[in-house]
């Protein structure tokens, strides 16, 4: 499964109408979450689910009843620590 990256622009979300929704995304059949960064006083959540396709994901959203302003395939994710060894190998620290 491919991972994907969404950023949705709520105002005036609450904490409950984010726990209500948890158990919808939770089990969700075609996409799976795994991650939520979220600013409620902003609006702002960022998300990682994994799905088979961006499509797949967005008729999840769909159904879910989630707007979304932007979708994107993770190429690669990287750790703090994976990106210090790298920059080691490298000679840069």
């Amino acid at each position: 499964m491919t991972q994907f990256v969404s950023i949705h622009r709520a105002p005036g979300l609450s904490p409950d109408e984010m726990a209500e929704n948890a158990l919808p995304v939770f089990n969700h059949g075609t996409a799976t979450y795994i991650q939520n960064y979220v600013n409620l006083g902003a609006g702002f959540i960022v998300t990682v689910f994994e799905a088979e396709s961006k499509d797949v994901l967005e008729e999840a959203f769909e159904e879910l009843g989630f707007p979304v302003d932007e979708i994107h395939e993770v190429q690669f994710a990287q750790s703090r620590d994976e990106l210090e060894g790298m920059l080691k190998g490298m000679g840069k620290l």
